[in-house]
C-alpha cells in the first residue's frame, strides 16, 4: 500500500467527521453565500482544527471564491481541498546535505520517539547514509535500551552514558563520535519531560548550544514528534516546544485511523511549522515524507 492509501486508512475519523459534513453542507446550497461560509467554519472546527484557523481558512476560501468566480457550490469542494493544501505544502523536506547533518528529537513521552527515530535511522541507512544515533534521553528509565534495541534493529551505532547522565555530554559525544568515524547523519534523542518544565527547555537549550558550537556550518533539524490521536492537546505541545526549542518540523505519528489529522493544519497555519514526516503504521518502514495533496485528499 503506498502513501496515499496509509494516509487515506490512517485519517478515517477526521475524514468521517469533515467529509461528509462539507458534502453535505454543498450540497444543501443552491449559491455560493455567506451563510455557506459560516457551515463550512463550524464544520472546520468540529473536525479539530480550532477555532482560529477554521475562521482563516474559510477567510482563504472567501478570497478565492472571488478571484476564480466561483458561483456552483459544488466546486467549493475542491476549492477548500486546495486552500488546506497549500497551507499544508512546504517546499523543504529534511535538510541534510552536509556531512554530517543532526536531527534532533524532541516530544513528550508516549508520541512515538523511540519509534519514529529506529524508522529513521533504517530508512537513512537504506538510502546510503551512515547513520549514529545520541542516546541524550538519559532522565527516562529504560529510555536508552529501548533506543538501543531500535539501533540494533536498523544495525546503526549508537552513543550512550549511564542513566541519569548529562544529555549535552551525549550529544558532545556523539558528534565527536560522528566526525571521527565519518558520519553522515546524526540522530538525537531528548528527553520528554524532566522535574519540571523550564528543566527541560534548560536542556534543550544548552543541547543547541552544544551543537551550535561543534557543527556551526552543519544543517538541522529540530523535529517534534505529535501523537495525531491527541488532537488539540497537540497544537498545545507545539506551541511549547517551539517557544524553547525552535522547532523546524512534525513529525505526526499514530495515524491509525482514530487520529485526529486536521490539527495538524492549525499547527502549520497558526505556528509556520511544516510537517515532514508521518507514521502511518507498525512497522519498520511506515515512516513517509509527508505530501500535503495527498494528505488532504485523505482528509476530504
Amino acid at each position: 500500500m503506498g502513501f496515499f492509501g496509509k494516509i487515506f486508512d490512517g485519517l478515517k475519523k477526521t475524514r468521517d467527521t469533515l467529509s461528509g459534513a462539507v458534502d453535505s453542507i454543498v450540497a444543501s446550497f443552491t449559491k455560493v453565500d455567506e451563510e455557506l461560509f459560516e457551515e463550512l467554519e463550524e464544520a472546520l472546527i468540529m473536525a479539530d482544527l480550532g477555532m482560529n484557523t477554521s475562521l482563516a481558512i474559510c477567510d482563504m476560501l472567501r478570497k478565492k471564491v472571488k478571484e476564480e468566480k466561483i458561483t456552483d457550490p459544488n466546486e467549493v469542494k475542491d476549492a477548500l481541498r486546495s486552500v488546506m493544501a497549500d497551507i499544508l505544502r512546504d517546499s523543504e523536506g529534511i535538510k541534510m546535505s552536509t556531512k554530517p547533518s543532526i536531527i534532533v528529537m524532541i516530544g513528550v513521552n508516549g508520541a512515538g520517539k523511540t519509534t519514529t527515530i529506529g524508522k529513521m535511522s533504517l530508512r537513512y541507512k537504506n538510502e546510503g547514509k551512515k547513520v549514529i544515533l545520541g542516546a541524550a534521553d538519559t532522565f527516562r528509565a529504560a529510555a536508552i535500551e529501548q533506543l538501543g534495541v531500535w539501533a540494533d534493529r536498523a544495525d546503526v551505532e549508537m552513543i550512550r552514558q549511564n542513566e541519569g547522565s548529562d544529555p549535552a555530554a551525549v550529544v558532545f559525544d556523539t558528534i565527536s563520535a560522528a566526525k571521527s568515524r565519518g558520519s553522515d547523519l546524526i540522530i538525537c534523542d531528548t528527553a520528554g519531560r524532566l522535574h519540571n518544565k523550564k528543566n527541560l527547555m534548560d536542556e534543550l537549550n544548552k543541547i543547541s548550544r552544544i551543537i551550535d558550537r561543534e557543527l556551526p556550518d552543519a544543517d538541522r533539524e529540530t523535529l517534534l514528534v505529535l501523537d495525531a490521536t491527541t488532537g488539540q492537546n497537540a497544537l498545545n505541545q507545539a506551541r511549547e516546544f517551539s517557544a524553547a526549542a525552535g522547532i523546524t518540523g512534525i513529525v505526526l505519528t499514530k495515524l491509525d485511523g482514530t487520529a485526529k489529522g486536521g490539527v495538524v493544519l492549525a499547527i502549520k497555519q497558526e505556528l509556520g511549522i511544516p510537517v515532514k514526516m508521518v507514521g502511518v503504521g507498525e512497522g519498520i518502514d511506515d515512516l513517509l515524507p509527508f505530501d500535503a495533496d495527498e494528505f488532504v485528499a485523505g482528509i476530504i
